[in-house]
């Protein structure tokens, strides 16, 4: 039988109940696939259904074929090479035995003559040519083992991957090895990722919903086209739906007029005599029993085209994209936000991370600061910002600027959201910060959320709205790694509100999708 992966009815909770999704079926074929969805859906809970780390409570899981699981965020243990992590510890050993003249017949027998050619092949695409499978895992940065990971993984060639968000934290260079790898790789993908840029090579994206999951065929920018279309065609079923129970209120006040009218030549009829007193009774009886078919006839059309509006409106506001509308913050064209001359950075002076630096920003500009990972660029943002004190050198803020680093430290996690927003904002009365946090999408209840209670994107976008939803926005906003561990409807609620922004950017960021999304017009590349 082909390989594939089925799922059947399946249902999983949470272990305090909450239902991540209920009678899931579908099935995977040996394709790349994306598996995409909001934070909390459940993408990475059913990659872990379908490699058996986890029981469904209901239905099934059947796997035709063998799959193999990218190995993430782990620890060297003391000794372990990338021979262990490519599993051929034994088979390199044997080997070396008959390289030797010591080789057994059993050795000559189960010798795997392509071995080491096959392996410098598959380091060379994860981006680590010439390293010797004796290296030991510790020698490796965290982006060099996630990507070894992947070439063993590969390497072992099962029927399906199973990859979790594999290029989150890897630099520019890590990224491009990731989606190389997978652009060669022929069996079946199950990718759950944020990175579009990685999921444009996939062969369909899955969208994973409450509702279930549902195919698009190509890859991101595919997908992001059919969803547009879907837009288009909610919009005109909610506007037909309207229309209709416009109709239905206008036919319903239009019989209730006539019958008014009617009602009243009857009584005015009656009032003057001439017809019998039972068989005004009659007449009455039928008008009202009438009356009352008519009621219910309309309250039945009208409550029929509200439902069908109401379902309408619920697609639109599920798919609609986020927009939000920001204060300008005044900052004129060609002025000095920043500047930096001969900066020296780091953390001990006989070390310094960075030297030599001279840049500078002006008017309402958008920079990013590029370079492998390590190569200092949120310790130039912290510096930038007062948070850490140069080595040497000079640096000038001329504007009033925020920092939103990576776990928006700027937020007390101990207040709610709307605490965080007066406070960052003292000016602002009641009204204002609730306005303000309604842009971003904390109505109501939603406002008083602590802040340690949010997700990721939860946390920033409430960062975001603090920092820009005031009367007065800071005219430079420095953003570090803004798009880890964002889902992408979490990422374009971050990028619509930078694009409503119209001051100064700088950012870190190795997503080039977000980048070229948000404006970015100049690059500082560390080195």
């Amino acid at each position: 039988m082909p390989a594939a992966i089925t799922l059947a009815s399946l249902t999983y909770a949470l272990p305090d109940g909450r239902v991540l999704f209920s009678n899931l079926n579908f099935s995977f074929s040996p394709e790349r696939v994306g598996l995409v969805g909001r934070n909390g859906a459940g993408k990475s809970t059913l990659l872990s259904l379908i490699s058996g780390r986890l029981q469904p409570a209901a239905g099934t899981v059947t796997v035709n074929g063998t799959t193999g699981t990218l190995r993430q965020s782990f620890g060297a243990a003391p000794g372990e090479t990338l021979a262990d992590l490519f599993e051929v510890r034994r088979a390199l050993a044997r080997l070396a035995r008959i390289e030797v003249g010591e080789g057994t017949e059993a050795d000559f027998a189960q010798a795997d003559w392509t071995l080491e050619a096959r392996l410098a092949e598959a380091l060379a695409r994860a981006g680590l040519p010439g390293a010797g499978t004796d290296m030991p895992l510790a020698m490796l940065s965290g982006g060099q083992r996630t990507r070894a990971s992947l070439a063993a993984l590969i390497f072992a060639a099962p029927d399906f991957l199973l990859l979790d968000e594999p290029t989150n934290n890897l630099d520019r260079e890590g990224r491009a090895a990731v989606a190389q790898m997978l652009s060669s790789w022929r069996g079946g993908a199950i990718v759950v990722s944020h990175d579009r840029e990685l999921l444009e090579g996939m062969d369909a994206i899955v969208e994973l919903t409450s509702l279930g999951a549902a195919r698009y065929g190509g890859g991101w920018s595919s997908y992001e086209a059919q969803k547009t279309r879907e837009l288009a065609a909610a919009e005109q079923d909610l506007a037909q739906a309207q229309r209709r129970l416009g109709a239905v209120n206008d036919k319903a006040q239009t019989a209730a007029e006539r019958k008014a009218r009617r009602d009243g030549a009857g009584s005015r009829k009656a009032a003057r005599g001439g017809a019998p007193r039972i068989l005004l009774g009659t007449l009455k009886r039928r008008a009202e029993d009438s009356s009352g078919a008519l009621n219910r006839l309309a309250e039945r059309q009208k409550a029929e085209a509200e439902e069908t509006a109401a379902a309408a409106r619920g697609k639109i506001e599920l798919i609609q994209p986020f927009t939000v509308n920001i204060p300008p913050c005044s900052l004129p064209p060609g002025k000095t936000v920043l500047a930096a001359e001969r900066l020296c950075i780091g953390y001990d002076p006989a070390m310094p991370i960075l030297r030599d630096l001279s840049f500078d920003m002006r008017g309402p500009e958008r920079a990013v600061i590029t370079g492998p990972n390590g190569a200092g660029k949120s310790t130039l943002l912290k510096t930038l910002t007062g948070l850490l004190p140069p080595l040497s050198g000079e640096m000038w803020v001329h504007v009033p600027c925020a920092l939103l680093d990576q776990d928006v430290s700027l937020l007390d996690g101990d207040q709610t959201i709307l605490e965080n927003f007066r406070r960052i904002n003292p000016e602002a009365d009641e009204n204002a910060c609730r306005a303000a946090l309604a842009r971003f999408r904390f109505r109501a209840e939603a406002a008083l959320q602590p802040v340690s209670t949010l997700s990721g994107g939860e946390r920033l976008r409430a960062g975001l709205a603090c920092v820009l939803g005031g009367a007065s926005p800071p005219q430079l906003l420095i953003l570090d790694e803004p798009t880890n561990h964002l889902d992408i409807a979490s990422l374009e609620t971050v990028e619509a509100g930078l694009n409503a922004y119209d001051g100064a950017l700088l950012l870190v960021s190795h997503d080039e999708t977000f980048l070229q999304r948000v404006g970015i017009t100049r690059r500082i590349n560390l080195r």
